[in-house]
């Protein structure tokens, strides 16, 4: 999958289509080798998404119509291209709120405030 050196890298789980909507969010466009690195230089390391997660789960929210593809010959190399489509903007939006709300209930859950009354 991908790897994580924090503690607990399970936290990670089922949040790589987040991580790849919210990078092309920022970006026209982006290519997989690419996505790998912006993320290893914004956790400064602590996360490395692998290729062999990165791609079947780009080639799926293809396949859902959240990505399109664009193909262009780099120093002679066929190089993919991808950017969000309107529904893929739709998804994003609708992802990251929900992210936004579970570490909202999280923190609050964390720091919690007892009261004797």
């Amino acid at each position: 999958m991908y790897v994580c050196n924090m503690a607990n890298s399970k936290l990670y789980k089922g949040s790589l289509t987040t991580i790849i909507l919210k990078l092309l969010n920022e970006s026209e466009k982006m290519y997989g080798y690419e996505m790998t690195q912006k993320v290893k230089a914004i956790t400064k390391g602590e996360l490395n998404i692998t290729e062999g997660a990165l791609y079947p789960a780009l080639h799926k929210l293809e396949a859902e119509g959240l990505l399109d593809v664009e193909v262009k010959k780099v120093d002679n190399r066929l190089r993919k291209y991808y950017k969000l489509t309107e529904k893929g903007n739709k998804e994003t939006v609708s992802k990251l709120e929900e992210l936004k709300d579970y570490i909202k209930t999280m923190e609050t859950f964390m720091s919690p405030k007892f009261s004797l009354d």
